[in-house]
C-alpha cells in the first residue's frame, strides 16, 4: 500500500519548513493540530470524532492539560477501542531531540507502564518512537532503553506499508498490533505494575513502622498496624486524587519543604475529612455513626526524613508511577 496523498503532504511540508519548526517558537500544540493529528487520521483513526460518539466511545481521547518540566499530567492521546485503552501517545516540539533525550521516554514509558499497556508511541512527527512498556522505567534510563521502533518523517512514505499494519485502526481490530507488541516483548526488566507497586508500598510500611515504633513506644502490635496502615493508604489515596484532578497538584510534595512535616500532614488530612467524610479519614465523632473515630494517629510522632523519603518517591521524576492512569482495578488488593 502506497502512503496517501495526505501523509505526502505533510512530510513535504516538514521538509520545506523544518528549519522554522524546529525552533523553540513553534510549539507542541501546533504540532498536534498540523501534523500528528491529520497523520493518525490518515492510520485510520477517528482522531477528530467526525462520527460524533459519546466520551466514553470516542477513538481518541486527547488531553490538553498543562504540563511543566516538575509536573505531569495525563497523556496528549489515548487510542481505544471501544473505550478499551490500546495505547498513548506523547507529543513534544520538533525542536526536542527524541531520539536522545531521556525525559521524554521516561514520561512516556510511566504512562504506559502505569497503565498496564505493551506498547506507546512517543513523537514529535519529524521523529516517531516505539517503546515496550512492559519494561519498568527508571528516571536514569538511555533514551534507547525499551525502544523498539525508531522512525524519522523521512521513513514515513516508505515504510507507510509497516505503519498501517501495526498501528492502523483496521490493525488493532484484527489483531496484528498485539502480535507485533508480543514478537517484540523485552524480557528483561519486565514487571507488573501491580506487583512493582504492592513491593514498593510493603518498604515504606517497613519504613514507616520502625521509625513510629521507635518513636511511639506505648503503642500495642494491633496499634502500630493501625497507624502505619492507615498513614499509608491516606498518603496514597491523596497522591492519587491529586493527579486525577480531586486534590491541588504538589500538596503533599509542599511537604518536602521545611520542618514539621507530619503535623502539617496531618492538617491535609483533617481537611480530606471534612471533604470526603469516609472511614480513610475519620477522626471525629459523629451523631449515627458506630464506628469509633481514630484517636491514635493524631498523636503520632512521626520523623520528617522518614516521610518526605516516602512523599519523595511518590513524584516525578523519583516515581515511576503516574496515578491518573493507574488502572482502578490495582489500587482494590493494594488496600
Amino acid at each position: 500500500m502506497s502512503a496517501p496523498q495526505e501523509v505526502i503532504r505533510l512530510v513535504e511540508t516538514f521538509r520545506n519548513n523544518i528549519e522554522s519548526l524546529k525552533s523553540g517558537n513553534y510549539n507542541e500544540t501546533q504540532v498536534r493540530r498540523e501534523f500528528i493529528d491529520p497523520f493518525f487520521d490518515a492510520l485510520g483513526w477517528d482522531v477528530f470524532n467526525k462520527n460524533g460518539y459519546a466520551e466514553a466511545y470516542k477513538d481518541v481521547i486527547h488531553e490538553y492539560s498543562q504540563k511543566t518540566t516538575d509536573t505531569t499530567k495525563n497523556p496528549d492521546y489515548c487510542f481505544r477501542i471501544g473505550g478499551k485503552r490500546k495505547f498513548f501517545v506523547e507529543a513534544k516540539k520538533p525542536s526536542v531531540n527524541l531520539k536522545d533525550d531521556i525525559h521524554p521516554a521516561y514520561q512516556l514509558r510511566r504512562y504506559g507502564w502505569s497503565a498496564k499497556l505493551s506498547l506507546c508511541i512517543l513523537t514529535d512527527f519529524e521523529e516517531f518512537a516505539v517503546y515496550d512498556c512492559r519494561v519498568t522505567p527508571k528516571k536514569n534510563d538511555k533514551a534507547s532503553t525499551a525502544r523498539v521502533m525508531f522512525l524519522t518523517y523521512e521513513d514515513y512514505i516508505d515504510k507507510w506499508d509497516e505503519l498501517v499494519n501495526i498501528f492502523s485502526k483496521e490493525a488493532i481490530l484484527k489483531g496484528s498490533f498485539d502480535k507485533y507488541a508480543e514478537s517484540n516483548k523485552k524480557k528483561r526488566g519486565t514487571a507488573n505494575v501491580d506487583e512493582a507497586f504492592l513491593k514498593e508500598m510493603e518498604e515504606w510500611r517497613n519504613i514507616l513502622a520502625r521509625n513510629i515504633a521507635l518513636r511511639n513506644s506505648k503503642l500495642s502490635i494491633r496499634e502500630l498496624n493501625y497507624s502505619v496502615q492507615k498513614t499509608i493508604d491516606r498518603i496514597i489515596f491523596l497522591r492519587i486524587c491529586e493527579d486525577r484532578g480531586i486534590e491541588n497538584y504538589g500538596q503533599l510534595m509542599n511537604l518536602l519543604n521545611g520542618n514539621n512535616v507530619y503535623e502539617r500532614l496531618k492538617q491535609i488530612f483533617t481537611r480530606a475529612d471534612e471533604k470526603y467524610n469516609s472511614g480513610l479519614f475519620h477522626f471525629e465523632k459523629e451523631k449515627d455513626r458506630n464506628d469509633p473515630p481514630d484517636e491514635i494517629t493524631p498523636i503520632l510522632q512521626i520523623d520528617d526524613k522518614t516521610l518526605k523519603d516516602i512523599i519523595k518517591k511518590l513524584y516525578y521524576p523519583e516515581s515511576s508511577y503516574e496515578f491518573s492512569v493507574l488502572p482502578a482495578d490495582i489500587l482494590g488488593p493494594l488496600y
